[in-house]
């Protein structure tokens, strides 16, 4: 579960020191290398809810390890591309390679837990969450090691044995599905919403493609995003087996709340990210293994915040001291400049930490109290596609701050966008009163009969 689940996290991170090494070597500017952040998420957040209503319908383990494989193919057709259209291309594999592994995770966590009659396996999410902050720790700093070692195509290589462990330990321990009655397949099958998942992809696509290049000769696919999200509504609510029950979704209006804070919350995170990683190699000059270096004491941060609060009772305080920390960081890039002290760079960096370990643990843990039991895979994969929502807009919103080179007064602009977005994270969690009733870690459940 940990290894499936880390897969796209760490090629996201590994990825923000190797856009500048990549730009230069096929010469491509920053606009241009945003794609390469933007395909994964495209195809990881058009991914994620489909897998995830797959895994609901037959169980984790023939979705995991057909996933985890595409893992490995990608890495080979990165490593081997000869121009930034085949990375990109590879990109796109790798986003639908790793759609399977939190998905499953939640869902093989949720059968445990109706198994045990224990409801919230805290220690478990915590782990996941903590996992995914290791690996934010060790993919810039990797990515930097692999990039000094062999270039930036080592980067993709990485796959290949990740992709192969995947595999394995899927296959070796991940329970097979139990087979009752005659004809096991038709049902599941039956009921998948084949029209709904492909009005949801032409709804998804295009709406991701329009925010990747928001312009007057693009309007046409946000008429085409309106018009497939209207014709996806009408199937969705008529639709005897929905892809995504849009009634009950509706009235779950917790639920509602959690998507949107991780779409803001996501905005702020890959933008600084992605942004500010840029800036420190082109504007401040750090090469790509220092660059990685310089977020270290984020992520530590975020996993040092992450352990202690993950057993703590309660989502909203973390929300609330996570948007805090958005904030101060944000203003707190406004005052960079390419001659200011490391140690204000390293001090942003810190306090970024406290919001990426508080906000990633009480989304997660809020998803997995709010969802329907009978949809959590689904559920977790919307709360990642509506992160990945987030991230294609701080994608956007840092290839139109930079546009040719990541200089100082774009990573300002930038700055104000995450502000922006920091603040509408602060209102999102204070006017919900929803959020003090998720019950105590490792609550005992109500057994079901």
């Amino acid at each position: 579960m940990l290894l499936g689940s880390v897969l796209n996290p760490i090629n996201s991170t590994i990825i923000s020191v190797a856009l500048v090494p990549i730009g230069r070597a096929l010469g491509a500017p920053s606009s241009q290398t945003a794609w390469l952040v933007s395909a994964l998420y495209l195809a990881t957040s058009l991914g994620q809810p489909v897998v995830g209503r797959l895994i609901d319908l037959f169980g984790p383990r023939r979705l995991f390890l057909l996933s985890t494989g595409l893992v490995g193919l990608a890495g080979v057709a990165g490593t081997l591309a000869p121009n930034l259209g085949v990375l990109i291309a590879a990109r796109v594999l790798l986003g639908f390679g790793t759609c399977a592994g939190y998905p499953a995770a939640m869902a093989l966590l949720r059968s445990e837990a109706r198994r045990t009659g224990r409801d919230s396996p805290g220690g478990v999410l915590t782990a996941l969450a903590v996992a995914n902050q290791t690996v934010a720790v060790v993919g810039p700093l990797l990515g930097g090691l692999l990039i000094a070692a062999g270039g930036w195509r080592a980067t993709f290589a990485l796959n290949v044995p990740l992709s192969a462990a995947a595999v394995l330990l899927g296959a070796l321990r991940l329970p097979k599905p139990e087979r009752t009655g005659p004809s096991p397949r038709r049902r599941p099958f039956a009921r998948l919403d084949l029209p709904g998942m492909g009005l949801f992809a032409v709804l998804l696509t295009s709406l991701l493609l329009f925010l990747m290049n928001p312009r007057p000769g693009t309007w046409y696919l946000a008429a085409l995003a309106a018009a497939a999200g209207g014709a996806f509504a009408v199937r969705e609510v008529r639709a005897a087996t929905p892809f995504i029950d849009l009634r009950v979704l509706g009235g779950n209006v917790p639920l509602l709340a959690t998507y949107g804070r991780a779409l803001v919350a996501y905005v702020v995170a890959y933008s600084f990210l992605y942004g500010f990683s840029q800036w420190t190699e082109e504007a401040y000059g750090l090469t790509p293994f220092h660059a990685g270096l310089a977020q270290i004491p984020m992520f530590l941060t975020a996993i040092g915040v992450s352990l202690v609060s993950g057993r703590r009772r309660g989502v909203r305080g973390k929300l609330l001291v996570g948007a805090a920390g958005q904030i101060v960081a944000c203003l707190l890039m406004l005052t960079l400049a390419g001659q200011s002290p490391l140690w204000m760079l390293l001090l942003v960096a810190l306090i970024f930490g406290i919001p990426q370990g508080l906000n990633n643990l009480a989304l997660q843990n809020s998803v997995y109290f709010q969802a329907d039991p009978e949809r959590i895979a689904s559920s977790a994969g919307l709360l990642r596609t509506f992160a990945y929502l987030g991230s294609m807009v701080a994608s956007s919103a840092t290839a139109a701050s930079f546009g040719q080179r990541a200089d100082t007064g774009g990573m300002h602009q930038l700055a104000w966008v995450m502000l922006v977005a920091g603040v509408l994270y602060l209102l999102l969690t204070l006017v919900d009163r929803t959020l003090g009733r998720a019950p105590a870690p490792d609550a005992p459940a109500a057994r079901q009969g």
